[in-house]
């Protein structure tokens, strides 16, 4: 069984068939662990849902964009800030009707994993603290982890920055074309939610697999605006 972990897809459908064919990943035998935001920006949130609920060994993180769709879905709210920065997208995908199915795909997904000492969040967290003290706000939304770990890469530090092996985090897009690795942090949201690639890799050979860009998919689309 090869590992694979896989950045912000945000409805980019065609991108993840890209992802899926280029290193062959098998549906059957091959884990996939998503670190979230399927949701929101181009037209195929809900067939990429469905493509994600084919492989049999999936570990989804929630995402802050998949959070919100979520609302919509459990309790009919669509915030503003949600329907501008790629929800409406995503309500059309569905033809505005919750799917049951896909409702408990999200209920159901996970705040974090750890596996062998490595982390896989969405976005982040505060490593001052234990991980077991924080919130879902923390993992949704905090992206200075992220910003720490690229700041030391620029200026050529190497540095531990957790007590973790590896951290795998999405929600903070880098514009290099392919995941980002500095202080033991894998930045694996390379843009496909707005002018990049989708990027899909390896954990254990820490080979990466990309898209093409995906404007380059859905000529004539807007992606998502950007969301803070």
């Amino acid at each position: 069984m090869k590992r694979f972990v896989i950045g912000d897809i945000h409805g980019a459908h065609k991108a993840l068939l890209q992802c899926f064919e280029r290193a062959g990943f098998d549906y059957e035998t091959d884990m996939l662990i998503c670190l979230g935001d399927v949701c929101d920006g181009w037209p195929e949130t809900k067939a990429t849902v469905d493509e994600l609920l084919k492989v049999k060994n999936l570990r989804y993180i929630l995402g802050n964009h998949d959070y919100l769709t979520l609302k919509w879905m459990q309790y009919g709210i669509r915030e503003e800030i949600w329907l501008e920065q790629g929800g409406l997208a995503t309500l059309q995908s569905y033809d505005e009707k919750v799917n049951e199915r896909h409702k408990d795909f999200f209920e159901h997904a996970l705040p974090y994993i750890i596996i062998e000492n490595k982390l896989f969040v969405h976005a982040g967290f505060n490593p001052l603290r234990p991980i077991e003290e924080q919130t879902l706000n923390d993992f949704l939304w905090d992206r200075n982890l992220a910003r720490i770990a690229i700041d030391f890469h620029n200026k050529g530090i190497e540095a531990p920055l957790t007590v973790y092996d590896e951290v795998y985090l999405g929600h903070t897009p880098i514009t290099s074309g392919k995941p980002l690795h500095a202080c033991s942090i894998w930045l694996m949201d390379t843009g496909a939610g707005w002018l990049g690639v989708l990027s899909m890799m390896d954990i254990d050979t820490e080979e990466a697999f990309t898209s093409d860009p995906v404007p380059s998919l859905y000529p004539g689309i807007e992606g998502r605006k950007r969301i803070n």
